[in-house]
């Protein structure tokens, strides 16, 4: 476990055993900051979420511009979250285009996704790609919080071998790039992921993680009676924070500790992931909810599933791969499994921005201050197409957003000038992302 920095005193920690628990930030057992004039002080949080294969776009765009409506079919299930919601058109991925180098249009979508470069063409180690906007941004906050930042996944991913017509694997299965050579991999395993947050459990030999589990049984057993005591300094409001607080982390733990190895037909998956993806998607996003509740980091990457994932979706009645009908040629019946495909994401998607809506902090909710970016380096999957992307924010970022609109700009307006207009709300000042070209007008 790291040291705890200096500018984390005025919070809350309880320990037991070895493990921790850091309290969300409670009124009435903190000193309010006299102001909160940086995003240091107003604990601003960024989340870049990545779904491979491009998208339906007829499903994804909304038909008008302007105040949303009606929300397009992709995301018709999310219709309470629609005042949340900000759609962005005509942005475009210029990283991830040939540039004269052939094939492999997946590999450089998920690079170039978030660092606006054009990755080298190679299979081998001489990998070259760009900054990640997360990276640029997690600088800023690095010494604030434990973690500079929390990449996780729901597909386990490699650094080495030619995974898109001579692109290392590199390029397809890591979103975050520290610096230009230094991918930084995703945390797909749940229990790693929890035992990051709390602490304990460093072991990669499953048997041994679990007797560290066993052993430990739960971490609030061993901190409730500490807990306890800080309640009578407590307000009645900080009170329900911290029940309901307790209460996530000891469900998580839980559905962690029932994690063992997979049934006979998915019996190569790790040990420690849920056979079904819905329930491990919302496991990972839980575990993203608490570190950002007990602000261990305020920046994270989530994908989805590697650029180029052929992950069948048996749950929904989908048994083809998602690449294989990406490339759908027209056919109806593919362009119809695509659609449910995005439908489905976008609901999970859609129950992580709702937890962050209904998750009270200080005197808002955790999505007041959080500005998520969903979509892909893909439009059309059918013809990998990087020109008007499927891009949609949630959340105001503290008010610096105007949500619940469609917006379009210019088409071909770099991907990039979204993030250094959210650089700029983040206080860092003249910052260039891969191809930018200046800032997102009328945000």
């Amino acid at each position: 476990m790291s040291p705890l920095k200096p500018t984390l005193d005025r919070r809350k920690f309880l320990r037991g055993l070895g493990t921790m628990v850091t309290l969300p930030l409670l009124e009435s057992l903190a000193a309010r900051p006299a102001q909160a004039a940086t995003s240091l002080e107003k604990r601003q949080r960024m989340v870049f979420m990545y779904v491979p294969n491009g998208a339906h776009m007829p499903n994804w765009v909304p038909a008008k511009e302007g105040k949303l409506t009606r929300l397009p079919e992709t995301f018709a299930q999310l219709e309470h979250l629609k005042q949340q919601l900000t759609f962005v058109s005509g942005l475009r991925l210029r990283g991830a285009d040939a540039q004269g180098d052939g094939p492999g249009d997946h590999a450089r979508s998920m690079a170039a996704f978030l660092t606006g470069a054009h990755p080298r063409k190679t299979g081998g180690k001489d990998i070259r790609n760009g900054v990640s906007v997360d990276q640029l941004a997690a600088r800023v906050v690095a010494d604030q919080t434990r973690l500079a930042s929390l990449e996780l996944g729901l597909e386990a991913g490699h650094v080495a071998g030619n995974c898109d017509s001579g692109y290392s694997c590199a390029y397809s299965s890591n979103l975050s790039w520290r610096t230009e050579t230094s991918p930084v991999p995703k945390d797909v395993n749940p229990r790693s992921v929890f035992d990051r947050l709390f602490g304990g459990g460093a072991t990669n030999d499953p048997q041994a993680m679990q007797r560290v589990f066993e052993e430990r049984r739960s971490i609030l057993d061993h901190v409730m009676a500490e807990a306890k005591s800080l309640q009578p300094k407590m307000s009645v409001q900080d009170r329900r924070k911290m029940d309901e607080y307790l209460y996530s982390v000891r469900d998580v733990e839980r559905r962690v500790q029932q994690l063992g190895i997979s049934d006979e037909h998915q019996a190569a998956r790790p040990i420690g992931i849920p056979n079904k993806y819905s329930d491990y998607a919302q496991l990972m996003l839980d575990l993203l909810v608490i570190a950002f509740r007990m602000d261990a980091t305020r920046i994270s990457t989530f994908v989805f599933g590697n650029e180029g994932s052929n992950r069948s979706y048996q749950e929904i009645g989908i048994s083809e791969g998602h690449h294989e009908l990406s490339h759908h040629g027209r056919q109806e019946k593919k362009i119809a499994s695509i659609a449910e495909i995005n439908k489905f994401h976008a609901s999970l998607f859609g129950k992580f921005v709702e937890r962050l809506r209904t998750t009270r902090e200080e005197s808002g909710t955790l999505l007041d201050r959080t500005l998520i970016v969903y979509g892909s380096g893909i439009a059309d999957g059918n013809q990998h197409q990087h020109s008007d992307l499927p891009i949609v924010l949630a959340g105001n970022f503290d008010g610096t957003i105007q949500s619940g609109r469609h917006v379009r700009y210019p088409l071909d307006t770099p991907l990039t000038n979204l993030y250094v207009s959210l650089l700029q709300r983040w206080f860092v000042e003249g910052a260039t992302v891969g191809d930018s070209s200046g800032t997102l007008a009328n945000l």
